[in-house]
């Protein structure tokens, strides 16, 4: 699905005026970021939505509705926001666990693990039986299947 259908969805979903939609503007097209994932089309659309939502509220104070634009670029920028953030004039510490990201399992399919929470890396690492870093873990997801680990 596009960004436009993407918020399409979302706007009809919370029930808001459709005619809204004719009054925002959308550029660009994924992939802007280097991602797996359509993260630009998930950034323009909700970014859009936010944005087209507060376009209501002016329309509700003032009587006229703005024009929206937004890039996907632009959107996708927020998105990664947090490499922009310095605390005291430095670059804060990474917030992701060494282990954190995508591996193969033995069935050539794909899992995403989440470690950020010191419970949830020990979890994984307890249910896999291995070490506390990368190579371990991506040695011991081999012997899964990618569907028994996720159920697991």
């Amino acid at each position: 699905m596009s960004a436009g259908q993407n918020l399409d969805a979302l706007w009809a979903l919370a029930g808001l005026d459709p005619a809204a939609l004719a009054d925002i503007t959308l550029t660009g097209d994924d992939p802007v970021l280097p991602s797996s994932f359509k993260v630009g089309t998930l950034a323009q659309a909700s970014v859009a939505a936010a944005g087209l939502a507060a376009a209501e509220v002016y329309k509700l104070r003032n009587g006229e509705r703005p024009k929206v634009s937004l890039n996907m670029a632009d959107a996708a920028i927020e998105f990664r926001s947090e490499r922009y953030l310095r605390v005291n004039g430095e670059l804060p510490p990474n917030p992701w666990d060494p282990i954190a990201g995508a591996y193969r399992c033995g069935d050539g399919r794909w899992v995403r693990i989440h470690t950020n929470f010191p419970h949830h890396r020990d979890g994984i690492l307890n249910l896999l039986g291995c070490g506390n870093d990368r190579e371990s873990v991506a040695a011991a997801l081999h012997s899964w299947q990618a569907s028994d680990f996720e159920r697991a």
